[in-house]
């Protein structure tokens, strides 16, 4: 919290603020941004923070402010405009913050003369997009739907440059594939597939039903009755698709669905995204029970209202009308109607139903919802309880909910490779994995790899990087005693007080046990805790094998690749890559290596006469 005199500080430059619209700026002891916020009277607002009470979440934020900045605007819209754009810039600490753009997956059907059906998540390829979706396995069921529906192939062949070049795979066998390979569909036919798919893409089953009915009865009366039969079996793959997609709406019925639940202290808002009358998509956001709150006075917009914007920031497509399980104020619909207009080129309107079938959405929304937070909160109680357990165990002095686990790895003196994973109140918090190159060892010492691995992380305890400057409550390396030993030796170098235990694994390489530098502390008889740890160890060590791994690979020498006609370093590797070996290579067979990825026939034929020419 602020001393007094800066609180008075903050109390009189907040009084000398104007009462027009604005964004303010607040900034912490070291000049970082943590908050940005607007407001239809900059005076009132930001006075509001330093007198009186808040929730818990406001409290915390306000506590930590030293200064702050502020812009005035003309508009709130402008401000609204603006705000969005310095939260972009400055992703701080206490505001909602969404997925940055370069997360979300999207589904292109790209720009050829033989258009494929993929996932990206660039928007620099020609071709048309779909989403952004919520997750790559949304994406994944959705292509593998489709290709499976109406016989898109799923292989990487190229055409037309590999049609009647191979015979046709199992899928064309079953079915499932209209055989272009085979050249049994011309490009015409092909990009009419296309076309349907695109409609599917976009929830237009009825459309697509409607283009292949016809197209089979041409087909038929003009007697191309194989043609016929695979547009017969699309449209029963179709009708099976939309039988399991059960819903009451009509076919032009286009929402997204907003609701908001509140369960036991964790909030959760869920979204539907609705398109030709069937739910295409979903999505999930969990909250802490301070973090959506509604407006306390009428100068004061709803938090919710930035979360609405920062959701459609990077959607391409914006639906007509956004339902609202909850009421928003007036003038807050009406400005993030005004700004997704603008973003969308079109009217948008956001509304919360009370009756028909658009409220029951909303309740299916919000249903929902309360799932996800009640299955959120049980989760933390078990998550919680699991680490008093290992606490008690342990007897640390306070819950360990930031644990670092250990582990090295390595190929002989090459290729020493330190992993560090973060286990955050119970759960894998994988964006704070790292990973340590260990060099300048003549031969492999895990002692000194480890005690070089954890210096180093703890050396940035200082660092901006958040994941770094975060201390461990726990620190649990993949050894016995020696390797505790060795750490909490350096524990007292460093004058740091972190608990270090060692996880034992048994002659079959398995958790045993944990242990400090003297004595082992038995864990079987909490067989939460035991899995616990279990999963821990695993993890550490898939995740630092892996890194290593893939370290060795990118080392692997590809000067003898390189000396095909044809071939450079990128070829060269992606080859390596895919068959993990020179003698793989090898001896694969010409139908393997030309589904590597940028691998032509030319390229394919002087391989193999390169290796021919070696035997």
């Amino acid at each position: 919290m602020q001393d007094e005199k800066t609180l008075q500080y903050l109390r009189e430059k907040a009084s000398l603020l104007p009462k027009s619209p604005g964004v303010y700026i607040m900034e912490n002891s070291e000049g970082k941004v943590i908050y940005v916020g607007k407001s239809r009277a900059l005076k009132n607002r930001v006075s509001q923070y330093f007198h009186g009470t808040h929730d818990p979440k406001t409290t915390r934020m306000a506590g930590n402010v030293r200064d702050f900045r502020y812009i005035t605007c003309d508009t709130e819209f402008e401000a609204l405009i603006l705000e969005n754009n310095l939260i972009k810039q400055y992703t701080p600490k206490y505001n909602i913050l969404l997925k940055d753009a370069k997360s979300y997956p999207y589904i292109l059907v790209t720009d050829e003369d033989y258009p494929r059906i993929t996932m990206t998540r660039r928007r620099s390829d020609k071709g048309t997009y779909y989403g952004p979706y919520s997750s790559t396995a949304t994406i994944s069921n959705i292509i593998k739907t489709i290709e499976r529906t109406i016989g898109i192939p799923s292989c990487n062949r190229k055409f037309p440059r590999d049609i009647s070049k191979a015979r046709p795979c199992v899928y064309r066998q079953l079915g499932r594939c209209c055989g272009v390979c085979a050249g049994d569909v011309s490009k015409e036919e092909y990009n009419a597939l296309i076309s349907c798919a695109k409609e599917m893409l976009k929830g237009n089953t009825a459309e697509v039903t409607k283009q292949l009915t016809e197209r089979m009865m041409n087909a038929a009366e003009a007697e191309r009755f194989e043609e016929a039969a695979r547009l017969r079996d699309a449209l029963i793959s179709i009708s099976k698709l939309g039988h399991n997609q059960k819903t009451d709406l009509g076919p032009d019925t286009e929402y997204d669905v907003i609701a908001l639940s509140t369960h036991e202290g964790c909030d959760c808002a869920a979204i539907l995204y609705i398109r030709s009358g069937t739910i295409t998509d979903s999505q999930h956001f969990m909250f802490g029970a301070d973090e959506i709150t509604g407006a306390s006075s009428e100068e004061e917009e709803s938090p919710f209202l930035s979360f609405i914007i920062g959701l459609y920031q990077y959607r391409e497509y914006i639906p007509k009308e956004i339902l609202l399980s909850f009421p928003l104020p007036e003038k807050d619909a009406e400005l993030a109607g005004q700004y997704l207009s603008k973003r969308a080129g079109r009217k948008i309107t956001l509304r919360t139903p009370v009756r028909g079938e658009a409220r029951r959405l909303c309740l299916m929304a919000e249903k929902d919802a309360k799932r996800h937070s009640e299955t959120r909160r049980k989760r933390e109680d078990t998550d919680e309880r699991i680490l008093m357990s290992l606490a008690s165990m342990l007897r640390l002095e306070v819950l360990p909910e930031r644990i670092e686990a250990y582990d090295i790895s390595n190929l002989g003196s090459e290729h020493i490779t330190a992993g560090m994973i973060v286990v955050d109140k119970g759960r894998f918090k994988k964006r704070d994995y790292r990973s340590f190159k260990i060099k300048g060892q003549e031969s492999p010492d895990d002692y000194s790899a480890m005690t070089e691995t954890v210096r180093r992380r703890l050396l940035n305890l200082e660092d901006e990087d958040e994941s770094f400057s975060t201390p461990p409550d726990l620190i649990l390396l993949d050894g016995g005693r020696g390797h505790v030993g060795v750490i909490r030796e350096l524990m007292r170098e460093m004058d740091l007080d972190i608990p270090v235990f060692g996880m034992v694994k048994d002659s079959h390489h398995k958790t045993r046990t944990i242990t400090d530098d003297k004595d082992e502390v038995s864990i079987a008889r909490e067989p939460e805790v035991f899995r616990f740890i279990y999963r821990i160890q695993e993890e550490v060590h898939r995740y630092t094998v892996g890194k290593m791994t893939n370290a060795k690979l990118k080392s692997l020498k590809t000067s003898s690749l390189e000396k095909i006609k044809g071939i450079g370093p990128a070829k060269a590797k992606a080859l390596l890559l895919h068959f993990g070996s020179l003698d793989a290579l090898k001896n694969a067979s010409a139908d393997d290596i030309i589904k590597v990825k940028g691998i032509s026939e030319a390229n394919t034929h002087e391989i193999i006469k390169h290796f021919q020419s070696k035997e």
